[in-house]
């Protein structure tokens, strides 16, 4: 699934630059944390107006602070989401937050992919990431639409910015309802 403009999300993260992928990233934490079983969305409201500002030293504050508040408990889709937050850069620099971007990017897949209804093949996230979602379960296919459009909507600025933040508020309700649904039939 190429994004509207024909890019793979391996493409639209490549030329991203430093404000697109600290957006990318935190966006894919931030649809992430409906795992950590509480709802902790305003945690990262001062990492995201750290990246509306473009402020490096605002981010690295910013990011320690939400570490802190998170902690370090729970269970492996939990532990998955607070290791996305662990691997922040402190250093607002684009290799670092592509490397970041790019491994939020991948484990957000692999945990929507859990909650599909069917299993996920090997290599199926590298598959889409690529360009080539053929195989994609409804939420994990949901999940490369909403990182594409991320990255698109954070390349036009604050109010890019805004419309990443919609997006990953709507992809964090789509989770925390399938993890309700999963719990109650469990």
């Amino acid at each position: 699934m190429t994004s509207g403009n024909g890019r793979s999300l391996l493409e639209l993260i490549d030329g991203a630059d430093e404000r697109g992928l600290a957006a990318a990233g935190l966006a894919c934490l931030d649809r992430c944390l409906p795992l950590l079983a509480a709802d902790r969305g305003d945690v990262l409201r001062p990492v995201w107006a750290a990246v509306a500002r473009g402020d490096g030293q605002a981010w690295g504050e910013a990011v320690a602070k939400a570490r802190a508040e998170l902690g370090a408990d729970g269970a492996e889709d939990a532990g998955a989401v607070r290791g996305m937050l662990a691997a922040a850069p402190e250093a607002w620099t684009a290799d670092a937050l592509r490397a970041w971007a790019g491994a939020c990017s991948v484990t957000a897949l692999v945990l929507h992919g859990r909650y599909d209804a069917a299993e996920v093949p090997d290599g199926l996230v590298e598959r889409c990431r690529a360009g080539s979602p053929e195989g994609a379960g409804p939420l994990l296919a949901g999940e490369l639409r909403r990182q594409q459009a991320v990255l698109e909507s954070a390349a036009h600025g604050p109010t890019g910015l805004r419309r990443a933040r919609e997006l990953s508020v709507e992809g964090g309700r789509v989770l925390r309802a399938v993890v309700s649904r999963r719990a109650r039939t469990a």
